[in-house]
């Protein structure tokens, strides 16, 4: 953009956007008109208030844009499928000035999607969630009993079953995430059998990092059509000081014009106070990543 007064530009400005700009700093306008790339929250769980609407003043205090919700647990039924819970979430969130960034089903690690038949109601019901709080990811987990690695028969019936909901997803326009200890060669292949643009990867960086995959090459191999966010992790440690090197996973991140949200979860060293950690750790992402 050429360098131009703040009078030249008014008075090529139409009247409504004048009006505008004289109450308004000329990069402010500018800047606001841009939409921000990236947006920053954290794991309810991780933040220790699971399933509990308490969790939008713990991320406000922190200074957060918002949280990943789970749907909930065995113990409550999902609790997120029910009406009076969603709008008991909804209103602590605009209360505390925050967004629900996405949803996750952790509980699957427990009571397997590759097995257990209430899994399935779970997922098809959380689309239905996910359109009515106008949220656009679940994340499903496969770690622990639903691990999916060297597990053929596995991963044949979550092929199934994905099968099965992806349709659905698709219709109301929201993204299944696939996090698990799985390659990203060999998430992409359950992707490709399922055939829908409505299951994606869900890339935690940490965990990835753990099993010795090549990540910054797995981010830029997936490209953006293939993440749908991002968990920023480091186990035992604040982020940017443990095993993930932050400053190339965002130049991978950058390569492949990712926007969304990414998710902060555990990153809090032996000892360290909870909220100093995720305020740092909110500091160091928003400064790896300002736009």
């Amino acid at each position: 953009m050429k360098n131009i007064s703040r009078r030249t530009w008014l008075s090529q400005a139409t009247p409504c956007a004048a009006a505008l700009a004289l109450a308004t700093p000329l990069g402010q306008l500018l800047a606001e008109t841009k939409e921000r790339r990236f947006k920053i929250g954290a794991c309810d769980w991780s933040i220790g208030k699971m399933a509990n609407p308490q969790a939008f003043a713990v991320a406000s205090q922190i200074g957060l844009d918002g949280v990943q919700v789970s749907l909930g647990t065995a113990g409550d039924n999902m609790q997120l499928r029910q009406p009076e819970v969603r709008k008991k979430f909804l209103a602590a969130a605009q209360a505390a000035g925050q967004e629900i960034g996405s949803l996750a089903i952790g509980e699957l690690n427990e009571i397997p999607y590759k097995s257990d038949p209430r899994t399935e109601i779970w997922v098809s019901d959380c689309v239905d969630v996910l359109q009515a709080l106008k949220v656009k990811v679940v994340l499903m987990a496969f770690f622990g009993k639903g691990d999916l690695v060297g597990d053929a028969a596995g991963t044949d019936e979550v092929v199934r079953r994905l099968k099965k909901v992806a349709p659905k997803a698709e219709k109301a326009g929201v993204i299944l995430g696939l996090e698990s200890w799985l390659s990203a060669e060999d998430t992409v292949r359950i992707m490709d059998r399922v055939g829908s643009p409505a299951v994606k990867m869900y890339y935690d960086v940490c965990n990835s990092t753990d099993r010795g995959y090549d990540i910054c090459k797995e981010i830029r191999w997936l490209g953006r059509k293939n993440i749908c966010e991002f968990h920023m992790k480091e186990n035992g440690f604040l982020l940017g000081k443990g095993k993930v090197n932050l400053e190339k996973v965002r130049d991978a991140i950058n390569d492949i014009g990712f926007q969304g949200w990414m998710q902060i979860e555990g990153a809090v060293p032996p000892g360290g106070s909870l909220i100093e950690s995720y305020i740092a750790n909110r500091k160091c992402l928003q400064e790896l990543f300002p736009g």
